[in-house]
């Protein structure tokens, strides 16, 4: 069996409880060791077989999981964040279902989510964005063109980019060309959750100038939208006014 497991976005006390049980009780753990907070290795039971992903091949991968299956042994595969996204194991999970090895998913907190608890607020807000669009700058690995950064900013909707911290000055011109005017609120939010995260604050127009006064290359969040200023409208979830399923309206 091998369970694909979300480790969380740095913070070791952020993993769930399942994925923590799943560590303790794994004879093999690959983990993704350019990402992965490596506290949490410490949960592993003596004995444990570590392999760091960083440095294999799919194909490496798919071969100790394929001797650990054929050992009767449980294999961990550490990801990062929520697994689900850009975790790469889509194609893990087909080589997988080719050779007929079991396995699970186990969400983890996303770095997206971490990202916004640094910010100290809500990607959703009445009157402002019902919609997050999370996508990342298209560098080495392309982006499908419909899905380029200046067609998505035409929405205005809250974005948020993974893997684009190194790509700050071609976000800046898509974000604008889209429709993000230069002032528009913006953040890059640098491993969030990890006892290093920095919160730096900024607009489109200055991407690029705050990560680079700050030192900040890579493993951050870059979000941009309205909700990152404090005027919105109140929800009617709690408004006296609203009846809801729960509760009539105080008229």
């Amino acid at each position: 069996m091998v369970h694909i497991v979300g480790a969380g976005c740095g913070a070791p006390d952020l993993i769930t409880l399942r994925g923590k049980a799943h560590i303790e009780n794994a004879d093999v753990i690959i983990y993704a060791g350019s990402l992965v907070n490596k506290e949490l290795l410490k949960f592993a039971k003596r004995g444990c077989a570590i392999h760091d992903s960083a440095k294999m091949t799919l194909e490496e991968i798919t071969a100790v999981m394929t001797e650990a299956e054929a050992k009767g042994l449980t294999t961990v595969r550490l990801h990062t964040g929520d697994p689900s996204l850009y975790g790469a194991i889509g194609e893990q999970m087909r080589e997988m279902d080719k050779l007929g090895i079991e396995y699970d998913i186990t969400p983890g907190v996303s770095s997206f989510s971490g990202a916004a608890a640094a910010l100290k607020t809500e990607y959703t807000l009445p009157d402002v964005s019902q919609t997050v669009i999370i996508t990342r700058a298209a560098g080495k690995t392309p982006v499908p063109e419909k899905e380029a950064l200046r067609s998505l900013a035409s929405h205005g909707a809250t974005m948020v980019l993974f893997l684009s911290a190194g790509l700050l000055k071609e976000a800046e011109d898509e974000l604008i060309a889209g429709g993000y005017p230069p002032d528009a609120p913006a953040a890059i939010v640098y491993k969030a959750s990890w006892e290093d995260e920095k919160v730096c604050r900024c607009t489109v127009g200055t991407l690029q100038r705050t990560a680079q006064e700050n030192g900040i290359k890579k493993t951050a969040i870059i979000t941009v939208g309205g909700f990152l200023q404090s005027g919105f409208a109140r929800s009617h979830l709690y408004d006296p006014d609203f009846s809801t399923e729960f509760r009539e309206a105080k008229k």
